[in-house]
């Protein structure tokens, strides 16, 4: 077997976004002999060391990497994102894009394996890359709305956001959508705000995928989940943020408030005139709270129906967020006051896989078509866990027939 390249143990920690310190206790290096657990670590990246095969191989799962990378004569280059249509805070912390670069590839892989298994029988989307920013925005919105045969007043009357995302959520996934829920890497330690990532979209005509954070507000999902179809009906691979500076995002936040509120619907938000932010942002959450709007994609567009000001969206904005963390917050608190343990761990996973991706593994294991290996790297757990998943999901199918 060939040596290691010591360089390819630094580039494979980092990319995962992982510390010296983090990455010695997740691959199980102590501290011994009076040498620190990070120092054995870089005695190792520097070269001093050889690593062990069997650490190798708890290297390549915690950082999500293949065994055989760990052999490459080279670092290679950074992995394609499709285009990045971010605009990040200044001074962010570099390991957040490598948080978001194994996030990325680790769905992209389960995204080619979902594509395999569909390409012989599955017939192209029409859908994907059919249209372009030129056809305007209500032309862009009609269609989406028309394909999904979205219903704006079903949407406002559900109970709550999270309810108005799943009726929502269930229309993309009828059409070939896979659309997951994900916010970290497998643990707290890893979750990504908003700020660094509020969605990206897959474009493919058999099997797209759309990823939203469910580390944001859930009243944003639907709203991250509409901007991310414009994506995939322009045609587009990419990531998207929390600032619309780019002309392509501001076209697709544009379509996603289209769907969700028609400007129209705007007079009915009374505002003073010379109205201060305190007036202003009452008066959007006693409209859009509902709704099942959020409060931020209210101020928008009413910043860009021109009744508000830039300088008064901008504060808006900023506001909102800050509402949000404080709400998050508190209800982390709560949660730990009442010692609730919440719900189950398949009921999550199941929530945050989405029942298209979910279903379409239960089928091809009935028809023998995908192994229980297989069918753990496109779920994203452990083998053992693919069973009792897949079991609650037939459970359900059977008592809602």
């Amino acid at each position: 077997m060939p040596r290691v390249n010591p360089s390819i143990l630094v580039w494979a920690r980092e990319t995962a976004g992982l510390s010296p310190e983090e990455a010695a206790r997740k691959i199980g290096i102590v501290t011994a002999r009076g040498i620190e657990a990070a120092d054995r670590l870089s005695a190792l990246e520097s070269g001093e060391i050889e690593p062990t095969r069997p650490l190798l191989l708890k290297m390549a799962k915690q950082y999500r990497r293949p065994l055989l990378s760990f052999y490459l004569s080279e670092v290679p280059a950074r992995g394609d994102r499709g285009q990045d249509f971010r605009t990040l805070p200044e001074g962010r912390d570099e390991s957040s894009d490598a948080l978001v670069d194994a996030l990325l590839r680790d769905v992209r892989a389960r995204q080619q394996m979902v594509r395999a298994t569909l390409e012989e029988d599955a017939s192209t989307l029409r859908f994907i890359d059919s249209s372009n920013i030129a056809d305007g925005v209500t032309a862009v919105a009609n269609k989406i709305q028309q394909t999904l045969s979205f219903d704006r007043d079903e949407f406002r009357r559900q109970p709550n956001p999270e309810t108005a995302f799943a009726v929502l959520r269930e229309l993309v996934e009828d059409q070939g959508i896979f659309v997951l829920l994900i916010g970290n890497l497998g643990s707290h330690h890893t979750a990504l705000e908003p700020e660094v990532f509020r969605g990206f979209a897959l474009a493919d005509q058999i099997a797209p995928f759309v990823v939203i954070n469910d580390q944001d507000a859930k009243a944003a999902w639907s709203f991250t989940l509409l901007h991310e179809l414009a994506h995939l009906w322009l045609g587009q691979t990419g990531i998207s943020g929390a600032n619309p500076a780019s002309t392509i995002e501001r076209f697709c936040n544009d379509v996603a408030s289209e769907i969700l509120l028609p400007v129209e619907d705007l007079q009915v938000i009374d505002l003073p005139p010379l109205a201060g932010a305190d007036v202003v942002s009452a008066e959007i959450a006693r409209f859009a709270r509902p709704r099942n709007l959020s409060y931020s994609m209210v101020a928008y567009r009413l910043f860009t129906a021109r009744r508000i000001s830039r300088e008064m969206w901008e504060q808006l904005r900023v506001r909102f967020r800050d509402l949000w963390r404080r709400e998050r917050l508190r209800a982390r608190a709560q949660a730990r006051e009442d010692d609730s343990s919440g719900p189950s761990y398949y009921v999550v996973r199941r929530h945050r896989l989405g029942n298209a991706l979910i279903g379409l593994v239960r089928q091809q294991l009935d028809d023998g078509e995908l192994t229980p290996s297989k069918a753990a790297k496109i779920l994203g757990v452990k083998p053992r866990n693919v069973e009792p998943l897949v079991n609650d999901m037939r459970s359900l199918l059977q008592r809602g027939a």
